[in-house]
């Protein structure tokens, strides 16, 4: 078992101490968050060990998992990766992308190994279809949140819509050629609903919107490529698959049939991927101890993350 210590002891920070706490992989060693008065209180809710020193913390453990918020993401893990220490850092990885690159450096130099966390690459829905995602040529994505005040320090770019920009730059095999985008700040100082259309040099487009004001929550995308379509819905974690072969010479009386205008016709045909249930966040945690126990590659690496965060920067600096 690896020992892990958290920073940032917030929302998404108590969820990870209680699947840290619960996971056969880890062995929670504690935690430390600079509001002295929630530490105590979540230490004392839960029983979690607060170490009242971020140094200290960093040096009784092998994984540093950091769930700050976004400003202090680049300061605690330089202090954990100088140190040796693994790290697992959520997203965005970091608050500007030299910080990032300086990550970058830095986790080579010592040879310690890094994670970000883009949970959506851990959605069941989207694991259960990954596969079949074969040279996409149009992807459209909605991510819809109501309004919620924790988060809207950042642009809706690295608040919601870097899930899908990760999502989407890992299964398009092509550099971004060019990208256009525009927002709008409605209640917060910075932009809380986004569009961004980025074209990939091999001729892939992708349309996507993210919103922090809606009225409804709301998590899809779909991909379409040569004979298929697949939408996978992140939040209801269900997915279709549609697919088109040619068609059989005596068709069945239930075979949907097309014809286009060539005169070329296709049978429609629908898969239904098997869907394993999952906790998703568990999930990344544990296979980056894999990653770490087995000496391989992260699942979601910095060099992703890094990636991740360039594409959001160049979409906020062209609104």
């Amino acid at each position: 078992m690896l020992k892990v210590g958290v920073l940032g002891a917030g929302h998404l920070g108590k969820i990870h101490l209680r699947l840290l706490n619960e996971s056969e992989k880890y062995e929670l060693v504690g935690f430390y968050d600079p509001d002295e008065i929630n530490a105590k209180k979540v230490a004392a809710e839960f029983g979690y060990s607060y170490i009242e020193n971020i140094n200290e913390l960093i040096d009784l453990v092998d994984v540093v998992d950091i769930v700050t918020p976004t400003l202090s993401h680049f300061d605690c893990a330089k202090k954990a990766i100088e140190k040796g220490r693994h790290i697992f850092i959520e997203k965005p990885i970091t608050n500007t992308l030299d910080e990032a690159e300086q990550l970058l450096g830095l986790v080579n130099q010592h040879k310690v190994k890094g994670q970000v966390g883009h949970v959506e690459r851990f959605n069941p829905a989207f694991l259960a279809v990954k596969d079949k995602i074969d040279t996409p040529m149009f992807i459209e994505t909605h991510r819809l949140a109501e309004f919620n005040p924790r988060g809207t320090d950042v642009p809706v770019v690295l608040d919601l819509m870097i899930h899908d920009i990760d999502a989407i730059l890992s299964v398009v095999n092509s550099q971004v050629k060019q990208i256009n985008a525009s927002g709008v700040s409605v209640i917060s100082k910075s932009p809380d609903i986004a569009n961004a259309r980025i074209e990939f040099e091999n001729g892939c487009v992708a349309n996507l919107t993210s919103s922090r004001i809606s009225l409804k929550n709301m998590r899809k995308s779909r991909f379409f490529q040569r004979d298929a379509y697949i939408s996978v819905d992140f939040l209801e974690k269900k997915v279709e698959v549609v697919k088109m072969k040619d068609a059989p010479e005596q068709p069945g009386d239930f075979d949907m049939i097309l014809q286009n205008a060539e005169g070329e016709k296709k049978q429609i045909y629908f898969e239904n991927p098997d869907i394993q249930a999952n906790n998703a966040i568990l999930d990344e945690l544990e296979t980056f101890a894999d990653a770490i126990n087995t000496d391989t590659e992260p699942i979601v690496t910095l060099e992703q993350g890094t990636k991740a965060l360039r594409v959001a920067l160049q979409i906020i600096e062209s609104f």
